[in-house]
């Protein structure tokens, strides 16, 4: 019997690669020949890097950038195979990098964002994925663009920096100076939104209330927006209202398709895609999946709803381990899951399950393959 081994971590408790461990262990405690096999994954937000480098043998490098407040920092991308990089823009550019009182949209740039793409296609990387949620920012990708040679001008000529405060003064967009290495290279964008740039649904009014924005600022921000959106579609022709996901990130996903040619595509898939997951699945007997809290929204873009998918296209049965469940997580059923096994095996504080974590998940996973080996020992 072959065992794959593929969840999410357990945010603030179990990693993707100690689940591994501890599904390998119990597996041969309860199945002695069985073979085990692990990958680490991630569904394109926080830990994206760090499960596609463990997934791909890649490394991780450093850069000296500007954060949302153009603060200097340091931000990490991955890099695998000679020619992929991966970025989180969260890592230059996220809200948890700016302090509750600073929190202001008008004020915030993704030009880290911009410089950690620079540095990636300086090293000679020619396949880039970014995953852009996380964001502290409403700057239409402005700012990551000018770090990448974009030259947004007022109507006096000047160049503006690349905030949310800039976006209705752009009066011409001087493209010349675009690294000139953008146009040799595939960029991915990791969006599991479809929010439009402009608009009730946009960027700004979505999006921009939890960074910082105010009524005021928020309906400034939006007519300053759509002013930004015109420009984009006098200079290309591409109107950004109407790509699903151009508004994530504050309107960076609106930069990256514009000016560099992105796809925009599901962050699980755009991570199974990169490790290869469907030829790990040959000759699997059984997928092991799960995350933190199972409800219903894990249906959307989430890890155990990309890999039930792969799995049921191969006819695989898969299972998921969660830490909780909540309103709706049966939905998983139709993604090709075929039952929830939750760690919690007693009503507790959150604290102490976290605090239990590696047991209660050892248990759950007990329970889970004493299962099977009952199922296995029906008779028909």
């Amino acid at each position: 019997m072959k065992f794959l081994f593929a969840s999410d971590s357990f945010k603030g408790s179990l990693a993707s690669e100690e689940i591994v461990k501890i599904l390998t262990k119990t597996a041969k405690s309860i199945f002695p020949d069985c073979k085990c096999s692990g990958v680490s994954v991630a569904d394109g937000g926080e830990g994206t890097i760090e499960a596609v480098i463990n997934a791909m043998n890649g490394q991780i490098k450093s850069v000296a950038v500007h954060g949302p407040l153009m603060e200097e920092t340091t931000a990490v991308y991955g890099v695998f195979d000679g020619s992929h990089a991966v970025i989180e823009m969260a890592k230059a550019s996220g809200l948890p990098m700016v302090p509750t009182e600073k929190r202001n949209p008008l004020y915030t740039t993704t030009f880290g964002t911009g410089e950690l793409i620079k540095a990636a296609l300086d090293e000679g990387y020619r396949n880039i994925a970014i995953a852009i949620g996380g964001s502290a920012t409403n700057d239409g990708g402005m700012g990551a663009m000018t770090a990448l040679g974009v030259k947004f001008l007022d109507k006096a000529g000047n160049q503006l920096t690349g905030y949310g405060t800039d976006l209705g003064n752009v009066d011409r967009i001087d493209v010349s100076g675009l690294h000139p290495a953008v146009k040799e290279t595939e960029f991915t964008v990791m969006c599991d939104v479809i929010n439009p740039l402009t608009g009730q649904d946009g960027a700004t009014y979505t999006f921009g209330k939890q960074k910082g924005g105010t009524p005021e600022m928020l309906e400034r921000l939006e007519n300053d927006m759509k002013s930004y959106a015109e420009k984009l579609l006098e200079l290309t022709g591409i109107d950004a209202d109407q790509i699903q996901g151009t508004g994530a990130a504050g309107g960076l996903g609106a930069a990256l398709n514009v000016f560099l040619n992105a796809d925009m595509k599901s962050g699980i898939e755009t991570v199974l895609d990169l490790i290869q997951f469907d030829s790990l699945l040959e000759g699997v007997d059984l997928v092991i999946t799960g995350e933190g809290r199972m409800d219903g929204q894990s249906v959307f873009g989430k890890v155990p709803s990309g890999i039930g998918m792969r799995c049921k296209k191969k006819a695989i049965p898969a299972v998921a381990i969660v830490g909780g469940m909540g309103d709706g997580a049966e939905k998983i059923y139709e993604f090709g899951i075929e039952s929830i096994t939750t760690t919690i095996q007693a009503a507790m504080p959150i604290e102490e399950a976290m605090e239990r974590s590696v047991e209660l998940y050892e248990k759950a996973a007990q329970r889970t393959f004493r299962m099977l080996r009952a199922g296995l020992n029906l008779k028909e």
